[in-house]
C-alpha cells in the first residue's frame, strides 16, 4: 500500500497577485535540483492519525511556525511514485526569515559510515502561480489549480 501524506498550501493575495508558499527539500539528493523539485510542506500520516492534524504538525516541523485558523480541504492527489497527499489551504503570510526546519540524519556519502544531519527543508519561498507551476513537483500541480478555483 502506498504511503499517505498530509500538507498545507499557504497562500496570500488574490486574483493575479495570488502567491503560494513552497518548500525545497533538504539533503544531498535535492541540492542541485530546482524546477520541479519544490513541494507543499507535508509529512507522512501514521495509522490512526487525522490528516488535518498531520498537516498542521508538518507545517510546524518544516517551517517552525504553528498555524492558527481553519484549513480548507483541497482534496487528495497521487504523486508519481504512488504516494497519496491530502492537502489543505490556508490564507496567511509567513516571514521567510523566520523559517526554521527540523533535521534528519542519514549516512552520507553512501557507504562511508559517516552520519550527517540535514534540514528537512533547506529553503522556502513565495511564488506567483505561474512560477509555482514550474517549481512544484509535477504530481502536486493540480493543487495549484484547485487553490485558484477556491480563491
Amino acid at each position: 500500500m502506498a504511503a499517505s501524506s498530509a500538507g498545507i498550501l499557504m497562500y496570500r493575495g488574490s486574483g493575479s497577485s495570488l502567491e503560494v508558499l513552497l518548500v525545497h527539500p533538504g539533503g544531498p539528493f535535492w541540492r542541485n535540483k530546482d524546477d520541479g523539485a519544490w513541494s507543499i510542506p507535508k509529512g507522512e500520516i501514521e495509522p490512526g492519525e487525522n490528516p488535518e492534524d498531520v498537516a498542521r504538525r508538518e507545517f510546524l516541523e518544516e517551517l517552525g511556525s504553528p498555524l492558527a485558523g481553519p484549513l480548507q480541504p483541497l482534496g487528495e492527489i497521487r504523486q508519481r511514485g504512488g504516494k497519496r497527499v491530502h492537502a489543505f489551504a490556508i490564507k496567511g503570510d509567513l516571514d521567510l526569515a523566520s523559517v526554521k526546519s527540523n533535521t534528519f540524519e542519514m549516512e552520507w556519502p553512501p557507504r562511508s559510515g559517516r552520519r550527517q544531519k540535514f534540514p528537512e527543508i533547506d529553503r522556502a519561498g513565495w511564488f506567483a502561480l505561474p512560477a509555482a507551476r514550474v517549481k512544484i513537483l509535477q504530481g502536486q500541480r493540480p493543487l495549484l489549480d484547485r487553490l485558484e478555483k477556491l480563491v
